[in-house]
């Protein structure tokens, strides 16, 4: 009977250990390590929810991973206009962006106006930016089901480059560690909240095909809806290209 109490003490220290060095960062870096696609061009509806009217909006999008983890990326609209935003990521440093008007005229986004809207949507520049893992501080704070799934709950908080945000909230799957939910806190409220659904793997990649960023107080919401990827195809380099906005 010793033998047995003694071998459940010890089973019941371990799992403690366990439970105790999932840390908010080691989630994160689990995160991290899902399967990433070198290349993606996609199609995606982009449906703007402001009270009772739906401004629909139709681009495109390219992304290319860089050494140094470094990534560029050029969303280029189809319909109702024809703006386009190119990001170039950098590691350690705020992301460059650079927006052209339907005039033709191209503009940099400066650091200050990372937390405005992209085309009168709810996302903002700053959303649309590569964020690396060292960007931020991690904490465990909880666990909640988010978008019917039991999750972990990690507090990131921005160390490097403009914060438009005063911490986010990860709600990290516990089945894959894929984050299906982001809470963004801004001027120390619940700003707004963005969600992952019909979650589906391609070529490897978990992939969701429908996007919510909503305001917390539901006055308003952007969906983004998948309509075609591919994966890993060759994208040339001059896509990306400043001179190619032009």
């Amino acid at each position: 009977m010793r033998v047995k109490i003694l071998l459940i003490f010890f089973m019941i220290m371990m799992l403690a250990q366990s439970v105790n060095a999932l840390t908010g960062r080691a989630i994160m870096e689990k995160s991290n390590e899902l399967t990433e696609p070198r290349t993606a061009m996609s199609r995606l509806l982009m449906l703007v929810h402001k009270g009772e009217r739906v401004e629909e909006k139709e681009f495109t999008l390219q992304m290319k991973q860089y050494p140094n983890n470094e990534d560029k990326t050029l969303i280029a609209f189809i319909r109702p206009t024809q703006i386009k935003l190119l990001t170039h990521a950098h590691e350690g440093a705020d992301d460059d962006q650079w927006l052209r008007l339907s005039s033709g005229r191209v503009r940099r986004i400066a650091s200050t106006d990372k937390g405005r809207p992209f085309v009168n949507s709810h996302f903002y520049y700053q959303d649309l930016s590569s964020n690396d893992i060292d960007d931020y501080e991690y904490e465990l704070i909880g666990e909640k089901e988010a978008v019917d799934v039991s999750c972990y709950q990690v507090r990131g908080i921005r160390v490097v480059g403009e914060k438009v945000y005063d911490y986010l909230v990860f709600y990290v799957r516990k089945s894959d560690y894929f984050i299906v939910r982001i809470d963004f806190y801004r001027d120390g409220e619940f700003h707004k909240f963005l969600e992952n659904y019909q979650v589906r793997e391609i070529d490897g990649i978990l992939t969701p095909h429908r996007v919510k960023m909503e305001r917390a107080d539901g006055r308003g919401k952007t969906e983004l809806v998948l309509r075609g990827v591919k994966y890993n195809a060759d994208i040339a380099d001059m896509t990306f290209n400043r001179d190619a906005l032009r």
